[in-house]
């Protein structure tokens, strides 16, 4: 069989023949080469930053307007955009349909590699369907290459329906721009283990969503001042860290915040709002409604009122 001209193209599939023989070289000194390489990742992301912004300022509007996000990817890339779906509803509140993560071959691959299922252009399409894709959507595909057929055709798909079309790659010219409003393409070079894009292309991929996710959730008023305020405490240790985000926001002792929780059945943001403003749970709850949730702007206007007095 001949060689694949393309992917001898691919930076994510060279092989960096500067790099020593890990095999040869002590533990301490074979990390020390790992991590030298990976150290360069997030200067190459930083580089990237204002593709990532218009992708953060257009997941964010669509999601404001009722939208949802999609992520769809195969092996690594697939998995960590399905990790970082699933973090955003303990981490935000936020319904489990508003960011969703697919992956070529399904549940099973997430711990299983299934053979062949990243070749099918087919079933990326198919996904979209049966996810029924609108215009207000926005389909995240995640391909290190940059040429996952899945993913082209989930992009493909998803901007044939309307949606918002973002790519995520790990190549300088990936094929993915094709069917891509915006590209966000971050040539992390030649892994240390050849074509192994778990290692620096999984690490800028993983930064990359952190950004998308996080900053997208920002400007839906899900923080206030960098505290969890959406947050929705299921455990232990989120209970204890909601009565801190309400001790720290409205400065008053742990066991005033956990009372005032329990007066507004747990949720952060009420009570921050009823304790700012001496209103009832239900007050506040009307004025988050008012402002769609952003937390920030009724603490603006609490304090314009009062500089007014």
């Amino acid at each position: 069989m001949e060689p694949d001209k393309t992917i001898e193209r691919l930076l994510t599939e060279a092989w960096d023949r500067t790099i020593p023989s890990l095999e040869t070289l002590g533990t301490v000194d074979m990390l020390k080469v790992m991590n030298a390489g990976d150290q360069t990742v997030p200067l190459l992301v930083r580089d990237h930053l204002a593709e990532i912004a218009e992708a953060v300022d257009a997941i964010s509007d669509r999601l404001r307007r009722g939208g949802r996000m999609f992520y769809v990817g195969a092996g690594t890339s697939g998995r960590l955009g399905i990790l970082d779906a699933a973090e955003c509803p303990p981490t935000f509140n936020t319904d489990p349909a508003m960011v969703q993560a697919f992956i070529a071959g399904g549940p099973a691959a997430l711990v299983h590699a299934v053979e062949g299922a990243e070749d099918s252009v087919e079933a990326g399409q198919a996904q979209m369907h049966e996810a029924d894709v609108h215009p207000q959507d926005v389909v995240v595909g995640l391909s290190a290459s940059g040429r996952t057929p899945f993913v082209l055709g989930a992009l493909a798909e998803g901007r044939r329906r309307g949606a918002c079309t973002v790519s995520v790659s790990a190549n300088a010219d990936p094929e993915v721009k094709e069917f891509s409003d915006i590209v966000i393409a971050i040539p992390t070079g030649a892994e240390v283990i050849m074509g192994s894009t778990r290692l620096k292309a999984g690490t800028a991929t993983k930064l990359v969503l952190n950004m998308l996710t996080t900053a997208a959730m920002v400007r839906l008023g899900k923080t206030y001042r960098n505290l969890m305020v959406d947050l929705k405490a299921t455990n232990y240790k989120l209970v204890d860290r909601s009565r801190r985000i309400v001790m720290l926001a409205l400065e008053i002792d742990y066991d005033a915040a956990a009372a005032l929780l329990d007066h507004c059945e747990q949720e952060v943001k009420t009570a921050i709002v009823a304790g700012l403003l001496k209103v009832s749970p239900d007050s506040a709850r009307g004025l988050l409604r008012q402002q769609q949730g952003a937390l920030a702007a009724i603490v603006k206007g609490a304090e314009a009122i009062s500089g007014n007095l």
